[in-house]
């Protein structure tokens, strides 16, 4: 399995525009952050998790050639806001994409993007062609192209947000709380990529040291913090984590035999 961090930034990316502290400033390209998201590559599969508002310039840089199927985590517009941009995989591939929701990520969807979902005549460019595949949180397990994908049911304010186990590797992003089941999912992890917003408590995401809390509770082997604002400067952040946890960055490719 390899796993590429697409963007590793909240929902207004980092830099923030017009501001002007040390992070937003700074010349480490560490500190630029697109909104968040995954690719995986994993036995001859290429998935995409979540699809965000800068999924283009992810794709464009880190040449993706094919896109097999895209797990969403919830239907925020930081993390759904480059679907048109699928369209360009339906172009190369000449097929349809599978999608896989559950049923608050679905209802968005198909609300938002009727025109994607229900379409009338189409003209000019085309549409996305996007097959919906649902699931529950409640799943022991789903079936994405073959693969074996164990949901995680996550709290994210007062919504329920998916997170995503593949073999050992588990990527849990936008949550504050988990719910009663969902720890027994997360048990000997060798990676987990973990929520982490900034240093002070926020209302629907987890906290530095919040984070630091749980990586205790499930001791996975090593674990990749993302999803970060403009709080968290990469190299003084760092310096301060424990062994076998690092920010991660955009760019950032893991290796993993699962």
């Amino acid at each position: 399995m390899r796993v590429t961090f697409l963007g590793t930034g909240t929902s207004s990316g980092v830099p923030l525009i017009q501001c002007k502290c040390e992070t937003c400033t700074s010349t480490d390209p560490r500190n630029q952050r697109l909104r968040a998201s995954i690719w995986i590559e994993w036995q001859g599969k290429s998935l995409l998790v979540d699809c965000s508002s800068d999924f283009r310039q992810q794709a464009l840089r880190e040449k993706i050639p094919r896109i097999d199927a895209v797990l969403f985590t919830h239907p925020h517009t930081d993390h759904i806001g480059g679907i048109d941009d699928l369209r360009a995989y339906n172009f190369i591939q000449k097929e349809a994409i599978p999608i896989f929701a559950h049923d608050w990520t679905e209802r968005d969807l198909l609300k938002r993007y009727d025109y994607i979902f229900q379409p009338g005549p189409v003209e000019g460019g085309g549409i996305a062609r996007l097959d919906v595949h649902r699931f529950s949180l409640d799943d022991p397990s789903i079936d994405v192209l073959g693969l074996k994908v164990v949901p995680i049911r996550l709290k994210h304010g007062s919504f329920e947000t998916a997170g995503f186990r593949l073999g050992n590797v588990a990527y849990l992003t936008d949550w504050n709380r988990l719910p009663e089941g969902s720890e027994a999912r997360l048990e000997g992890l060798d990676i987990l990529i973990l929520d982490c917003l900034r240093t002070t408590p926020h209302g629907t995401h987890l906290s530095l040291s919040e984070s630091l809390d749980w990586i205790q509770k499930l001791a996975p082997k090593k674990t990749y913090l993302t999803h970060m604002g403009h709080e968290l400067e990469h190299e003084a952040t760092q310096k301060t984590l424990p062994n076998q946890v690092w920010l991660a960055y955009d760019g950032l490719r893991i290796h993993h035999q699962n």
